[in-house]
């Protein structure tokens, strides 16, 4: 069902994969299904001279079932694919990293966030590092190999003399980072995503968690992506699914647990009262909140209501992939004041702190830069603020306000 792909495409994560291994016994490597973790672990250099196992294999999954000591048991080091279908595993790995702790030992992979999983975090405390792996960012796609600008940008606050771009497109946004559909041959991406969707509700939901109708959960899936971008509202979404609001957060957790949702913290070290408290939620690719949400034109023209929404969900997955990759340390998150102002992105990093405002659009006006101007007079330390727009210039627009295209923003 799925593509095979015909080259393999250097991602963001290696360098940090690589330090992990000579630091922790156990490194997991975890992500939406589908976003290319399994490729990534049998070609990318960093895990050269392994071997590789993965439960997918009934055969495997067979065995490390029966005898899950037996799968590890030698000084090779191991890389274990789709870990989380046998979780009686991870006792046995916990055992063998009490008896001899030897840096990349391990390297375990799955498509449920293994820490968010019963029992998990217990097993490996202390002993593992875990990493997500994103959907493709767009410098990955395009096979950048220099250094992310965020990273630059936010060491030195300066802009770069000429900046060589790209405007980001609605194809881009549409498309979203799901590596069989943005770099296969001749894929027909709304038949690949239908796929994906009947894929993960009847494999990943019923391996995860007792989900007695799987129609419901459908809707609420597709209620979630439609409310991608804006702040999570429980009660809400439990009222238009139809649902008890116990079952609605066990579902949104299940949804998170398998990587199909994040959420964005507020950022609350500010004066400012009324602060937003409640996460916003956005859908990890863009391509899939929009044929969750059966959004297919973009242009202007179009007048779709989700445009926005999905543009800054496709910032919000470039954002989350180039920090986790190169800054694993940074904060990032959001910022808002109830029915006054809001900033999109608050990329918090040791001392520094710089906010960002997306907006799909080629132009921009003063109304846009309200939040940001917001939050800099609310938030102590002068934080800088970047208004990122869909055109190509990069100027200083004021002290501490910067207005940068979105092509640069993502290089």
């Amino acid at each position: 069902m799925w593509l095979i792909m015909t080259a393999y495409y250097q991602r963001e994560l290696s360098s940090l994969v690589r330090r992990a291994l000579k630091t922790f016994p156990v490194v997991v490597i975890t992500g939406l299904r589908q976003a290319g973790k399994t490729t990534f672990l049998q070609e990318d250099v960093a895990f050269e001279g392994r071997r590789y196992v993965t439960l997918d294999d009934f055969a495997a999954l067979e065995a490390a079932r029966l005898d899950p000591e037996s799968l590890i048991r030698g000084q090779e080091p191991v890389t274990i694919d789709e870990v989380q279908r046998c979780p009686q595993l991870l006792v046995a790995i916990k055992r063998a990293v009490d008896q001899q702790r030897t840096p990349g030992r391990f390297v375990l992979s799955g498509s449920a966030n293994l820490s968010l999983l019963k029992g998990v975090g217990e097993s490996l405390a202390g002993r593992a590092i875990s990493l997500p792996l994103q959907p493709f960012t767009r410098r990955e796609r395009r096979g950048a190999t220099q250094a992310p600008f965020l990273v630059s940008f936010l060491k030195e606050l300066q802009l770069p003399p000429a900046p060589s771009l790209s405007v980001l497109t609605d194809r881009e946004v549409l498309y979203g980072g799901m590596p069989s559909v943005v770099v296969g041959e001749d894929i027909d991406r709304d038949l690949w995503l239908l796929g994906y969707e009947q894929t993960y509700l009847e494999r990943d939901v019923r391996d995860l968690a007792q989900v007695a109708d799987l129609v419901t959960f459908r809707t609420l899936l597709r209620l979630t992506a439609a409310r991608t971008g804006q702040i999570l509202n429980q009660s809400e979404i439990a009222r238009d699914a139809k649902l008890p609001v116990s079952t609605t957060v066990r579902y949104l957790g299940l949804l998170e647990t398998s990587f199909i949702l994040g959420r964005l913290l507020p950022y609350i070290r500010s004066r400012a009262t009324r602060l937003l408290k409640s996460p916003k939620i956005f859908l990890t690719d863009s391509g899939l909140a929009c044929h969750l949400t059966a959004t297919s034109d973009l242009s202007v023209a179009a007048d779709e209501p989700l445009r926005g929404a999905v543009y800054e969900t496709y910032v919000y997955q470039n954002l989350c992939g180039i920090l986790g990759a190169h800054l694993p340390d940074a904060e990032l998150s959001f910022w808002g004041i109830q029915g006054r102002h809001e900033v999109d992105f608050i990329i918090s990093h040791k001392r520094r702190c710089v906010a960002v405002e997306v907006k799909a659009a080629s132009r921009f006006g003063k109304n846009d830069l309200a939040g940001l101007r917001a939050f800099q007079a609310k938030t102590p330390g002068a934080p800088v603020g970047i208004l990122a727009y869909n055109g190509t210039e990069a100027f200083a627009l004021e002290k501490g306000l910067f207005v940068i295209p979105l092509g640069l923003l993502l290089s």
